[in-house]
C-alpha cells in the first residue's frame, strides 16, 4: 500500500530568515521549486519564501546579500506526515500556494508536497490498482477452474474465498458459505485445526454422497502467527488414482516378497551402511565388526532381542572375502530339537521314516564356501552342541544315517540374547563350545543405552513407512517425542519400528501425536517415575542430559558445554543414570 511519506519531496537543506536573496535564488534554481520552507534553528516552520516573494525583492532592487526575512509569507500550509493518504488530494486542491510543507510529530520540517508529487502518486496508485485487479482476475479464474476444490479463511476463521467445484461437492450455495464461519459453513473440512497446530496436515479418506475426498489443510503464517488458512479438497478421479496405486503397490509387494523369500536363505541382504545409528559406541562396534569380517574366525554377536544382531551378521558376511558365497541362516530356537540335527547335517536316503528318497543336504553343505549364521544358539540342545563343536574343530561331519565324512569350509557367526556364561555355570551350555564360539565377541547395546539414536531412527522409519503406507507424516509433536525418549524400549529397535508403523497408521495429521502412541507405552511412561523412585529434580536432570546428548548426537564434550557443566561432571551423571 502506497504511503504518504513515500510521495513527498524531502527537504535536505535549511532556509532561515537570515538566508540571503542569492542563496534563495540558487536553491530555487537547483531544486526547480516554487517555494522554499523557512524554519528557525529547531527546524520548526516560520513561513515560506515563494516565487512571488522573489519577484518582490527583485522589483525592489534588493542587493543579493539582503536577508529574505521581510519578504517571507507567514501563512504556512502545514501537512502532518501521518495524515491519511485519502485526504491529500483534497488538501492540494484547496492550497493557495499549490505546495504544502510537511512536518513530523515534533513539528519539524521534513519535506514538501507539490501538485506534481500528487499527480505522480495518483498515476502510480492507478498502476498498482490495475495490477491488483489483473492479479485478482487471474486468481479468481484459476480458482474457478481449479481441478480440486479450494477454500480460504482469514484470521477470524471466516471464509473469504471458495471455488465452485467445492460448492458442488458439498451441495452448498455460495451465499451460505462465503463470509461465514468455516466451522459452521463447512464443518467437514476442520480448517480450525491448523490455527492450533500451526502446521499443514492431510486428512485420511473422507466420504460424502459416495464420493471419497481428501482435505489438505494449510496455515497462512505471518510473523509466526496464523492469519488464515487454505483448504485444498482433492476428490475428482480420486477413486481411480487410489485403485491404480493399490494395484501397483500390490504388484511391487508381491514381487518383493518372492524376491526376498528366494534370497533370504542364501544371500546376505544388509550392509554396514544399513545399520542406522549416530551413537559413537555403535560406530565403534561397526568398525570392529568390519575388521573381524576380514578374517575367518568365528564371531559371537550378543545383545537383547531386537537390537540388530542379524543385521551385523549379514554385514560381516558382505564385507568378508566370502561375500560371493552363500549366507545360510538357521534359527536354533525355531526348529524342533529332533529335526535340528538333520537340518544342520542333512541325511542319507532311507535314514528314517518319511525321509526323501534321495536324501537331503544340510545347512553345512549349503553354506560350504560361505557363512553359516546360527541365530539363538543358546537354545541348542547339549547333544547337538557336541556335534557342532566337532564340526568347528575338525571341519567335517557325518550326515544322519551316513558313514562318509563330509569336508566343509564354513565360517560360523553365532548370535544369542542369553547369558552364556551363566548357562555354562549351570551346565546348560558346553564350556568348550562357548570358548570356540567366543573368539571374537561383539555386544550390541540396547536402545535405552543410546537414546540419541531414537530421533535418528524415527526419521528413517518415517521416510520408510510414508512410502509403504502411503502416509504423509512430516514429524512428531513435542509431547510424543518426549514419550519416545522416556520409554525403556525392552524390544529395542524392532519395537520402535513397530510403534512407528502403528503411530503413522493411526495419525490423522501431518505429525505424530501423543495419543497416536500405543496404550501400553503411555501407561509405562506414566508409572515410570514411581517405579524408578527418582525425585522430580533428578528426573528433570536426567531428561536434560538425554535431550542434550540427542541434540549434539552423542558428543559428550559438546553436551557438557550445552548443559553448562564440566566434562567430568557429565560423565559422573551419565554413570549415575546408567546412560552408558
Amino acid at each position: 500500500m502506497l504511503q504518504f511519506k513515500d510521495i513527498i519531496t524531502p527537504v535536505d537543506f535549511v532556509v532561515t530568515e537570515e538566508t540571503t536573496l542569492k542563496e534563495a535564488i540558487t536553491l530555487m534554481y537547483q531544486k526547480k521549486w516554487n517555494l522554499l520552507p523557512v524554519t528557525d534553528a529547531s527546524r520548526h516552520p516560520v513561513g515560506v519564501f515563494t516565487r512571488s516573494s522573489l519577484h518582490q525583492m527583485v522589483t525592489a532592487e534588493c542587493q543579493l546579500t539582503t536577508p529574505i526575512k521581510n519578504y517571507i509569507k507567514k501563512q504556512v500550509e502545514k501537512i502532518s506526515v501521518d495524515i491519511p493518504y485519502e485526504k491529500i488530494e483534497e488538501i492540494v486542491k484547496k492550497s493557495k500556494v499549490g505546495t504544502g510543507v510537511v512536518v513530523d510529530e515534533q513539528n519539524r520540517v521534513v519535506g514538501i508536497l507539490t501538485k506534481t508529487d500528487m499527480v505522480m502518486s495518483l498515476l502510480q496508485t492507478s498502476q498498482e490498482l490495475q495490477m491488483i485487479k489483473k492479479l485478482k482476475r487471474t486468481l479468481e479464474t484459476a480458482i474457478d477452474h481449479a481441478f480440486d476444490g479450494i477454500v480460504m479463511t482469514d484470521e477470524k476463521k471466516v471464509i473469504t474465498m471458495v471455488s465452485p467445484p467445492l460448492l458442488e461437492l458439498f451441495n452448498r450455495p455460495v451465499e451460505a458459505v462465503l463470509y461465514k464461519a468455516a466451522a459452521k459453513a463447512l464443518p467437514q473440512l476442520h480448517l480450525e485445526k491448523v490455527y492450533e497446530t500451526e502446521a499443514a496436515e492431510v486428512s485420511g479418506f473422507l466420504e460424502i454422497n459416495g464420493i471419497k475426498y481428501i482435505v489438505h489443510r494449510i496455515p497462512i503464517l505471518e510473523d509466526g502467527k496464523v492469519i488464515g488458512a487454505i483448504g485444498k479438497v482433492v476428490f475428482r478421479q480420486l477413486n481411480e488414482v487410489s485403485e491404480l496405486f493399490k494395484k501397483l503397490q500390490k504388484a511391487e509387494n508381491k514381487a518383493n516378497f518372492y524376491h526376498q523369500q528366494y534370497q533370504r536363505s542364501e544371500t546376505a541382504r544388509f550392509t554396514w551402511e544399513q545399520i542406522l545409528s549416530t551413537d559413537h559406541l555403535m560406530e565403534k562396534l561397526k568398525k570392529s565388526g568390519a575388521k573381524a569380517a576380514k578374517g575367518r574366525s568365528t564371531v559371537l554377536i550378543r545383545g537383547e532381542s531386537g537390537t540388530g544382531k542379524e543385521l551385523f551378521a549379514h554385514s560381516i558376511h558382505n564385507s568378508s572375502a566370502r561375500s560371493t558365497g552363500k549366507f545360510i541362516v538357521v534359527n536354533c530356537a525355531a526348529i524342533p530339537e529332533d529335526l535340528l540335527e538333520s537340518e544342520f547335517f542333512g541325511y542319507e536316503e532311507g535314514a528314517f521314516t518319511g525321509a526323501k528318497q534321495k536324501g537331503k543336504l544340510g545347512k553345512f553343505d549349503l553354506a560350504n564356501g560361505g557363512t553359516l549364521f546360527l541365530d539363538e544358539i543358546g537354545d541348542m540342545s547339549l547333544s547337538l552342541q557336541a556335534k557342532l563343536l566337532r564340526v568347528l574343530q575338525e571341519r567335517e561331519f557325518y550326515r544322519v544315517g551316513g558313514t562318509a565324512k563330509i569336508k566343509v569350509d564354513v565360517r560360523i557367526i553365532a548370535a544369542t540374547n542369553r547369558n552364556l556364561e551363566e548357562m555354562v555355570r549351570e551346565g546348560l551350555f558346553r564350556e568348550d563350545l562357548y570358548y570356540r564360539l567366543n573368539v571374537i565377541s561383539l555386544h550390541i547395546p540396547p536402545l535405552r543405552d543410546r537414546p540419541y539414536d531414537i530421533d535418528h531412527l524415527f526419521k528413517q522409519f518415517m521416510i520408510e513407512f510414508n512410502q509403504i503406507l502411503g502416509t504423509s507424516i512430516t514429524g512428531i509433536e513435542t509431547r510424543a517425542r518426549e514419550a519416545l525418549l522416556s520409554y525403556e524400549w525392552p524390544g529395542n529397535v524392532r519395537e520402535l519400528r513397530n510403534v512407528m508403523e502403528r503411530a503413522m497408521t493411526f495419525s490423522e495429521s501431518g505429525k505424530i501425536k501423543y495419543e497416536d502412541l500405543p496404550d501400553y507405552l503411555i501407561k509405562q511412561i506414566s508409572f515410570k517415575e514411581p517405579a524408578l523412585n527418582v525425585s522430580l529434580v533428578e528426573n528433570a536432570e536426567l531428561e536434560a542430559i538425554k535431550k542434550a546428548l540427542v541434540q549434539v548426537q552423542g558428543n559428550k564434550v559438546q553436551a557438557a558445554r550445552l548443559l553448562g557443566i564440566s566434562r567430568s561432571g557429565l560423565y559422573e551423571k551419565i554413570k549415575k543414570y546408567k546412560l552408558v
